[in-house]
């Protein structure tokens, strides 16, 4: 029988890429996310994973249909930027609402069902802005952070039911989450354009980088592998820059990265 996966975000960038490395490694992939139609080859739920009566509804189907879960990919997210003096409160609220409260909605639905199974993985898409704090994004590594740490405890609390739980932190890719960022300008002028600066350096960056498909069959054999570590780091680049975090001193650290995104 082919083994049972979920991706939230599944019909584009990292998601996409994801689900169909999934497909091709024997899953049967079905994909949740806001949108109407799904990707060709893969059961499509529209759903809103903030909604978390939609997010249980969604699973139930699944598991009439499939009655097992084996493995789940949190990766529906979007960013967001701008500086924390002028970001509006409930722009913050809504990101986190995505970006970390989703991925907590879908894990709580998917975790009875694996530990009583006994078996089954899940993999939150987290970022490499976790451990690196980007100025004009810091609500977005805010939420990456929070996922980092959520899964290092549920790691913990459901490893002896046999149920296994990591996160992967892609550094740049080339993807429609660049155009879909929303961005608070405001308060620009009194930055002296720094915020704008900050955030097309960011944008280059990710334009130049990785593509999703590197990302999407690096999760794809993390679904196979038989044991995890809690995080991952994917391109050589980033595992240094990761690496560096740890080792620099926090002024020292932070003020390289304040060179490169914050002049």
């Amino acid at each position: 029988m082919k083994k049972t996966a979920i991706v939230t975000g599944g019909t584009s960038g990292i998601g996409k890429a994801a689900a169909l490395a999934l497909m091709k490694n024997g899953f049967k992939v079905y994909e949740l996310s806001r949108r109407e139609k799904g990707i060709e080859g893969m059961h499509h739920i529209s759903v809103d994973i903030t909604d978390e009566k939609a997010v249980t509804s969604a699973i139930d189907e699944i598991i009439k249909a499939e009655e097992r879960i084996d493995l789940l990919v949190n990766n529906a997210g979007f960013g967001i930027s701008g500086a924390i003096e002028f970001t509006e409160t409930e722009a913050a609220k809504r990101l986190f609402d995505v970006n970390f409260f989703g991925t907590v909605n879908v894990s709580r639905a998917v975790i009875p069902i694996m530990r009583e199974q006994r078996s089954g993985r899940i993999i939150n898409v987290s970022s490499v802005a976790a451990p690196v704090a980007i100025p004009f994004q810091a609500f977005y590594s805010a939420t990456k952070a929070a996922v980092n740490k959520y899964t290092l405890a549920l790691a913990n609390e459901i490893r002896p039911y046999g149920v296994t739980v990591c996160a992967v932190q892609p550094g740049d890719i080339k993807t429609g989450f660049t155009g879909a960022r929303e961005k608070f300008i405001e308060g620009d002028d009194v930055y002296s354009g720094r915020i704008s600066r900050g955030v097309a350096q960011m944008e280059k960056d990710e334009q130049n980088g990785m593509e999703p498909e590197q990302i999407g069959n690096f999760i794809a054999k993390l679904a196979l592998k038989k044991k995890v570590k809690p995080i991952y780091t994917v391109g050589l680049s980033y595992k240094l820059v990761t690496f560096l975090v740890k080792i620099l001193p926090d002024s020292f650290q932070n003020y390289i990265v304040g060179q490169i995104y914050a002049k």
